[in-house]
């Protein structure tokens, strides 16, 4: 019953929006018109260009740095590391932003040093356009990677101990058993994890609008294809226009998703 309340029935409602305009039928004309807004194509880039340096990211660092705590022989030092990974993923969103606000700061942030060092010598600076894709990953990581760390640690111990030892008994080290044993066998876990930051990426919306309320509009305010979405519905009052653009936002991430599904063998039996 939750699932038809709050997912299938609003996204046939949705779908039903975005083909009419005021109740009336119109086709495609509401996709029309939102193609040929001015701010679509922007927000479409920025958002595109946060989700590849996410996605990169994400598995690299995820997967890298579950196999160091996987490496650890000592179960005390193996647990405390996997529970200090999960502590910032207890911050909310927005808190988790806010945060930030403070560390992109140089003026009172703990690291200006290193922000200095990077030539980022005021908070404008720090969240302008070039930088963003970069800022909303670091807050993106603080917030979530510890969760997928811990779930790649876990698919790293489904892996067979007798493969591991027969690796060991060949000559295999680390670098070698991790690269052609332990990440192929992780393939599935991988896939899932970014079917679902994909998923997660194509939503963003609270970290630009935060930041643009910081900034005093050096963010815009339809810097993302949700915040356009929002500025639609309840700035424009055109339901049928953010509806439009969500739907188109499925569509291409379902399309990814699926392209990740099967490219990763999600979905394959052992």
């Amino acid at each position: 019953m939750l699932l038809l309340a709050f997912g299938i029935f609003p996204a046939l409602y949705a779908v039903f929006l975005s083909f009419t305009r005021n109740g009336a039928f119109v086709g495609f004309e509401n996709f029309q018109r939102v193609l040929s807004d001015y701010r679509f194509w922007p927000a479409v880039q920025h958002v595109s260009l946060y989700i590849v340096v996410w996605l990169v990211v994400l598995t690299l660092f995820a997967v890298l740095l579950a196999l160091l705590v996987h490496g650890l022989h000592a179960r005390w030092a193996s647990t405390g590391v996997r529970f200090f990974y999960y502590i910032p993923g207890a911050l909310a969103g927005a808190s988790s932003v806010m945060l930030w606000l403070f560390l992109l700061d140089p003026t009172v942030s703990p690291v200006s040093g290193v922000l200095h060092a990077l030539g980022i010598e005021t908070f404008v600076k720090a969240v302008s356009l070039d930088n963003l894709p970069v800022v909303f990953t670091l807050i993106a990581f603080w917030a979530g990677a510890g969760g997928w760390i811990i779930i790649l640690y876990g698919a790293l111990n489904n892996v067979p101990q007798e493969v591991m030892e027969a690796a060991r008994i060949d000559g295999a080290g680390p670098v070698k058993t991790a690269w052609h044993i332990q990440i192929p066998l992780m393939r599935k876990w991988i896939s899932y994890m970014m079917v679902m930051s994909l998923a997660a990426g194509t939503q963003l919306f609270v970290e630009p609008r935060v930041l643009s309320q910081a900034s005093k509009g050096v963010v815009p305010p339809d810097y993302s294809l949700n915040q356009l979405a929002y500025l639609y519905a309840f700035k424009q009052n055109d339901f049928s226009g953010s509806a439009a653009i969500s739907i188109l936002l499925l569509v291409v991430a379902a399309g990814l998703s699926a392209l990740f599904v099967f490219r990763g063998g999600l979905f394959e039996r052992d």
